[in-house]
C-alpha cells in the first residue's frame, strides 16, 4: 500500500503537460470526430509503459494502471473534444482547424490527465488496486460520450470516480469545491403553435400564431417565478422564436425552442408537464393547436459528500485553505453525471481566471484561453487524492 507521499512535479513534466496541451489546442476536433486527438493520447500513453490501454469506442481511450495486489479501483476522467467555434486568439498555438476551437478547456483536462498517469506510474509497485484513466470523447454533444463508455464496460469494478473542469470564473489556481448538486441538467423543448394565417390588415379572420406565441413565451416565465420554490435553482429560457416571412402577412405557424436548467431531479420531472399545461391553456383559449417535444439532456452533477470531503481536505493539505473555495452550484451541464449514476464521485473546479493573462473570458467564447500555471496544480491534486482514495474507506 502506498504510504503518505509528498507529490512533486518536476519542471520536465510541467513542460510536457504544457506541450501536450498546446498541441491539442492547435489541433482541435469536435465531438465524435476526435480521431487525431485520440491517436495522440494513445501514442503518449503508450510511450509511458506500465499501462493497459484500450479503445472501448472509436475515439475514447481507457488506460489501466494495475497495482501489485488487489484493491479498490479509482477512476479519473478527462473530456477531449472541442467546439465548433472560430478562434480569435492571436497565439502561436492557435487552432489550425477552421471553425473548431478548444473553447472550454478540454485540452487542459486531457493534458492534466496525461501528466497524472505519467506520475502515478512511478508508484505502480506500491499500489494495491487499480487506477483507471478515462479519456472521454463527445462531452459537448448529447447523448454524450460518457454513456457510450459506460455501455462499453469502462466502469465495471470501479469503486469511485473523480474529475475536474478548468473554470475561468474562478481565480487562477484556486480549487472550487461543491457538496451535493453542483451542475445542472441541460434539457430542451421544441414547440410549434398552429394557427391560421392571413392578411395583416384583417387579423380577425386569422388565428394569430405570433400573438399566441408571444403569450406562451410570457406565461412560461411564470413557471419559475410562481410555480417553483424560489430557493430551487431553475432557469427556463426561450432561445428561438421563428415565424413569418412577410411584413404584411400573419403566419399560420410559429416555432419556439427553449432551454431548461435545474439541479433537483424531482423538480426536473415536473417541468415538462408544467410547460405543456401553459401551452395547452393558451392555445385552447385562442382556438389554436400545438405540437410539443421535450428532450432530456445530461443528468445533474451531484457530488458524493465523502469523496468531496476527501478532495477538499487534500486540496487544503497541498495548497492551503485560502486556495480552496466552497462554491455555489452552476447550471451548466456536464455528462460526468452519467458516471455518478453508476458509482459515487466528485467533480470539482480548478480556477484559470487571470485578467492580466487574458484567461478571464467565459467558456465557449472565441477568445477563451487558460492560465497554464493551473495545470500542474490539477495534476498534483489528482495524484495525491487518488492515492488517498485507494487507501481510505470512501
Amino acid at each position: 500500500m502506498v504510504a503518505s507521499v509528498e507529490v512533486k512535479i518536476d519542471n520536465s513534466l510541467v513542460d510536457d503537460i504544457i506541450k501536450w496541451r498546446r498541441y491539442l489546442h492547435q489541433n482541435p476536433e469536435i465531438s465524435y470526430l476526435e480521431t487525431k486527438t485520440s491517436q495522440f493520447i494513445y501514442d503518449i500513453l503508450s510511450s509511458f509503459g506500465g499501462l493497459e490501454i484500450t479503445r472501448p469506442t472509436p475515439t475514447g481511450i481507457v488506460a489501466r494502471l494495475i497495482g501489485t495486489k488487489p484493491g479498490k479501483i479509482v477512476a479519473i476522467r478527462a473530456d477531449i473534444d472541442a467546439l465548433p467555434i472560430q478562434e480569435l486568439n492571436d497565439l502561436a498555438y492557435a487552432s489550425e482547424n477552421e471553425g473548431v476551437m478548444h473553447a472550454c478547456g478540454h485540452d487542459g483536462h486531457t493534458a492534466m490527465l496525461l501528466g497524472t498517469a505519467k506520475l502515478l506510474i512511478e508508484y505502480k509497485d506500491q499500489i494495491e488496486g487499480e487506477i483507471r484513466f478515462i479519456f472521454q470523447h463527445a462531452e459537448e454533444m448529447t447523448p454524450g460520450g460518457a454513456s457510450e463508455l459506460i455501455k462499453a464496460g469502462v466502469m465495471e469494478g470501479v469503486d469511485c470516480i473523480i474529475g475536474t473542469h478548468l473554470w475561468s470564473p474562478l481565480e487562477s489556481g484556486k480549487i472550487g469545491i461543491c457538496y451535493g448538486p453542483m451542475m445542472g441538467s441541460p434539457d430542451s423543448f421544441f414547440l410549434t403553435i398552429n394557427g391560421s394565417g392571413g392578411h395583416a390588415a384583417l387579423p380577425h379572420q386569422t388565428i394569430d400564431s405570433i400573438a399566441i406565441g408571444a403569450q406562451v413565451v410570457t406565461n412560461l416565465q411564470h413557471i419559475v417565478s410562481r410555480k417553483i420554490d424560489p430557493l430551487e435553482n431553475v432557469v427556463l429560457s426561450i432561445t428561438q422564436f421563428q415565424g413569418g416571412s412577410e411584413w404584411h402577412v400573419i403566419p399560420g405557424t410559429v416555432d419556439i425552442a427553449g432551454n431548461v436548467r435545474s439541479l433537483n431531479p424531482s423538480i426536473r420531472e415536473k417541468i415538462p408537464g408544467m410547460i405543456e399545461k401553459v401551452v395547452k391553456g393558451i392555445t385552447s383559449a385562442h382556438d389554436a393547436s400545438y405540437e410539443f417535444e421535450y428532450s432530456y439532456g445530461f443528468n445533474p452533477v451531484i457530488n458524493n459528500d465523502l469523496i468531496t470531503q476527501e478532495i477538499e481536505s487534500t486540496a487544503q493539505e497541498i495548497f492551503g485553505s485560502a486556495q480552496v473555495e466552497r462554491i455555489k452550484p452552476v447550471l451548466a451541464g456536464e455528462d460526468f453525471s452519467a458516471y455518478q449514476k453508476i458509482v459515487p464521485g466528485c467533480f470539482f473546479f480548478i480556477g484559470i481566471g487571470n485578467e492580466k493573462r487574458g484567461t478571464h473570458y467565459p467558456h465557449h467564447h472565441p477568445r477563451f484561453n487558460i492560465d497554464e500555471d493551473a495545470l500542474p496544480k490539477g495534476v498534483e491534486l489528482f495524484v495525491k487524492a487518488t492515492l488517498k482514495l485507494l487507501q481510505n474507506n470512501v
